[in-house]
């Protein structure tokens, strides 16, 4: 699981202020009180990994064009928009599969090694916790790494889904514009339209990334699952996330029920600001490492 020793990719990073020590103090007073963290990460983490963001100020997707992601009764009910989605995906996977861990994930991972990081919630689906070695550890809206199939529920890795379009597509080509924080890349409809997507070698049925799309829900057992090991917990750190979605949101709202102090790691305002115990505004592969 090794990280690139070059300095971070800040293309997709909004400008901030080097910690300022004053701050790198109170995290660490934060963390060493801590005996169980909980860890709640969102894409600031990865945006040090060269993956874009959705609304960082000037520069997340949302700033930069008019593209939203695909929602997911539109993928169900309609097969050009599949087509259109699984295009740009087959397009995009190669660059964003090779994406590796920063220092931030590194950093997560050596605290729950040593028994300080309780249990590790992500809302990314990029597969870099899993990639840095995290353990203890919920994908809170799955990974774009696994596909299923609706109807069957049958399971294969994406990366073996990419040959199936390969053969299928033997002659298709494109050239993209610009790259999506989940791993697809801009096309025209001209160029969608006459791209093949297979279907369930099983039964047929229609193959949908593990990830929860916009309009989907997370299911009720994983939310019950997070609510427990948050339950455990005694402190909340928030890392590279401005809680704008309500299924990550919901479990701020309850450490805040049970009184848990909650710190909170993002460049930018955040829905948790008016009541965090600790609010930093630095980068997480910056600010982290700083931490012992």
């Amino acid at each position: 699981h090794s990280v690139s020793r070059a300095s971070p990719n800040l293309t997709f990073v909004p400008a901030c202020l080097p910690p300022d020590p004053v701050e790198v103090e109170e995290l660490q007073r934060f963390v060493s009180n801590s005996k169980r963290l909980f860890v709640m990460t969102g894409a600031g983490i990865s945006t040090e990994s060269g993956i874009p963001d959705y609304r960082s100020e000037g520069i997340g997707l949302y700033a930069r064009t008019d593209r939203r992601p695909v929602q997911h009764a539109e993928f169900v009910r309609s097969a050009s928009a599949r087509q259109r989605y699984w295009a740009r995906n087959f397009m995009g996977w190669p660059q964003f599969s090779l994406h590796q861990p920063n220092k931030a994930h590194l950093v997560l991972r050596d605290w729950e090694k040593l028994g300080k990081l309780h249990w590790l919630v992500t809302q990314n689906v990029d597969a870099l916790h899993t990639k840095a070695g995290s353990q203890r550890m919920t994908e809170l809206h799955g990974c774009m790494h696994g596909v299923f199939c609706l109807a069957c529920g049958d399971r294969i890795l994406r990366s073996e889904l990419q040959e199936h379009f390969e053969a299928l597509n033997p002659t298709w080509k494109a050239e993209a514009f610009g790259v999506a924080p989940d791993g697809d890349v801009f096309l025209t409809d001209e160029q969608v339209c006459n791209f093949q997507v297979p279907a369930c070698r099983k039964c047929g049925g229609i193959l949908k990334p593990d990830v929860t799309f916009f309009g989907d829900t997370v299911s009720q057992e994983k939310i019950s699952f997070v609510h427990q090991r948050l339950a455990e917990s005694d402190s909340m750190l928030v890392a590279g996330s401005s809680m704008q979605v309500y299924s990550g949101y919901r479990f701020a709202l309850a450490a805040r029920e049970k009184k848990l102090p909650i710190a909170v790691l993002n460049i930018g305002p955040t829905r948790l600001d008016h009541f965090a115990s600790l609010k930093l505004n630095s980068r997480c592969g910056e600010l982290l490492p700083l931490i012992v």
